[in-house]
């Protein structure tokens, strides 16, 4: 299976790529604030290209539970010089991490190549065309609710058909906008409206969601499901359990795995993938 982004062919179908996490943010949940300046932000993207990261996924927002919002322009000026800087030293694929056709247009205009769309193309209806007209990467992702308010009570009639059919829609309104199906991945979302039994859930069938054609991301790395396992240890101190979330998700069908902790990943995946092959 080819993922095609922009001029990138990435082939998701030997083995997992992973997603290197980079927010130039002030207040995301993990790493808020680390690397809010471009050359913070610029450093750590480079250490992760050094690690092996297959595509780096830039950020601008948080979107943890609750986060307030920001405007497109604050968002541009956030990532967009991360992004020039960025694809003059290395030629791994970037990905742009918003909702907003603005920011996305803006980030592809420097070079990005991939949009990561949190909101499955539901809260911008631009974003479909713009991202068909740069012939970019996208992954739709499903949430229920808004970031303000998708941990407030999260409940669903049946769990993996909702998501399904979310995820269904959203590759339709992106294929009416003329972006081509190989495009396409889709992210079932962990963490975003879903409790823990919800994460758990979706990571053990991740194979109902084959059917969409489409490969899939799992984000699943240090999110608060792994801390509530574990007594709520912090968010640094989840490195061990997003590991095992992302063997797990590999072994269910995830292609990408979007983390934090390159190195670590890639080298958890690359045992488990050798104890694996037949």
């Amino acid at each position: 299976m080819i993922w095609q982004c922009g001029k990138y062919k990435l082939d998701v179908s030997h083995k997992p790529l992973v997603m290197g996490i980079l927010n130039v943010t002030p207040d995301s949940f993990s790493d808020g604030g680390r690397f809010n300046t471009a050359d913070k932000a610029l450093a750590r993207a480079m250490g992760m290209a050094e690690q092996g990261a297959d595509i780096i996924d830039i950020g601008g927002e948080s979107t943890r539970p609750g986060a307030a919002k920001v405007t497109a322009q604050e968002e541009i000026e956030r990532v967009v010089p991360v992004i020039e800087a960025l694809v003059k030293r290395t030629n791994i694929p970037i990905s742009i991490d918003t909702y907003k056709s603005p920011v996305a247009q803006k980030a592809l205009d420097v070079g990005a190549s991939i949009v990561n769309d949190i909101s499955g193309l539901r809260f911008d209806p631009q974003m479909a065309g713009v991202t068909a007209k740069y012939k970019a990467g996208l992954v739709l992702m499903h949430i229920k609710g808004t970031p303000e308010n998708m941990q407030q009570d999260p409940q669903y009639d049946d769990l993996l058909d909702e998501i399904r059919s979310y995820l269904k829609g959203s590759i339709q309104i992106a294929l009416d906008a003329g972006v081509e199906g190989s495009a396409i991945a889709v992210d079932p979302g962990i963490g975003f409206g879903k409790t823990v039994e919800h994460n758990l859930s979706l990571i053990k069938n991740l194979a109902y969601f084959k059917d969409l054609g489409c490969p899939m991301v799992i984000g699943a790395s240090r999110k608060s499901f792994i801390g509530k396992l574990n007594n709520d240890i912090p968010a640094s101190e989840r490195l061990p359990g997003s590991l095992a979330a992302a063997i797990l998700a590999v072994q269910n069908g995830a292609k990408i795995i979007r983390c934090h902790d390159v190195a670590e990943t890639k080298q958890a995946l690359r045992v488990a993938q050798a104890l694996t092959t037949p």
